[in-house]
C-alpha cells in the first residue's frame, strides 16, 4: 500500500499542474526587417511597440520544452523604412490595406533562460502571420538580463517574401529588384512575474 502511495505521488508530481511564469511586455519594443536590392541594403522598423501584452510560460517538472501562450500584434502601417517611397512600397507589398496586422504567436522555448548568464542563447518556435499566410518557424533568441526581474528578448529569423506568397517589389521597369531574403529581428523588454 505504501509503495502504491509513493508511486501515485511521483506520478502526480510529474503530470501535475505547471509552474506558470508571466513576462509582461514593457514599452519600447521594436520589430526590424533588414533586406537588400540589387543595388543597396535597406531596413524597415516598427518602433516603440507599446501594447501591454503578456506571455505565459508553462514549466512542467518532466519536460524541457516550455510551452508559451501569447502573441504580438503589429500594425503593418507603422513600418518605417526611413524613405517615403520605400516605406510606401513595403506597405503595399505586404498588402497592408487588406491585412493590416502582422502577428507573432509564441509556441515554445527549448528551455528556460538561465538568469545567471548575461547573454543566454536559446531557440524557440513561433508562428508568423503576414499578408494572410501563416508560417511556423524556429527562432534564435538572445536573452539579456536587465536586472530587477527585467529581461530583454531579441529574436532573429531569416525569412523570404516567397514564404508568405509575396512577390518582392521591383522599380523602374524591373531594373531595381528587391531580393527575396529578409532578416527579421524583434526586440522586447519584459518584466518577469512568477
Amino acid at each position: 500500500m505504501l509503495l502504491m502511495l509513493i508511486l501515485f505521488s511521483a506520478f502526480n508530481s510529474q503530470t501535475g499542474k505547471p509552474q506558470i511564469t508571466k513576462w509582461v511586455i514593457m514599452k519600447g519594443g521594436s520589430l526590424k526587417v533588414d533586406g537588400s536590392t540589387n543595388i543597396n541594403k535597406f531596413n524597415c522598423v516598427i518602433a516603440n511597440y507599446a501594447k501591454p501584452d503578456t506571455l505565459s510560460l508553462y514549466k512542467y517538472a518532466n519536460k524541457e520544452v516550455l510551452p508559451i501562450s501569447g502573441s504580438l500584434k503589429l500594425d503593418v502601417q507603422k513600418f518605417d523604412c526611413h524613405h517615403p517611397i520605400m516605406t510606401s512600397d513595403l506597405r503595399k507589398t505586404l498588402k497592408a490595406k487588406e491585412f493590416p496586422t502582422l502577428t507573432i504567436r509564441f509556441i515554445n522555448l527549448n528551455r528556460y533562460p538561465d538568469p545567471d548568464i548575461k547573454h543566454d542563447l536559446i531557440k524557440g518556435i513561433v508562428t508568423i502571420e503576414l499578408a494572410g499566410v501563416t508560417r511556423r518557424l524556429e527562432v534564435d533568441y538572445k536573452f539579456i538580463s536587465g536586472g530587477e526581474n527585467v529581461i530583454n528578448l531579441i529574436g532573429t529569423r531569416q525569412v523570404n517574401f516567397s514564404d508568405f506568397k509575396i512577390i518582392p517589389p521591383r522599380k523602374i521597369g524591373g531594373m531595381i529588384q528587391t531580393n527575396d531574403e529578409l532578416t527579421v529581428v524583434f526586440n522586447l523588454r519584459m518584466k518577469v512575474i512568477d
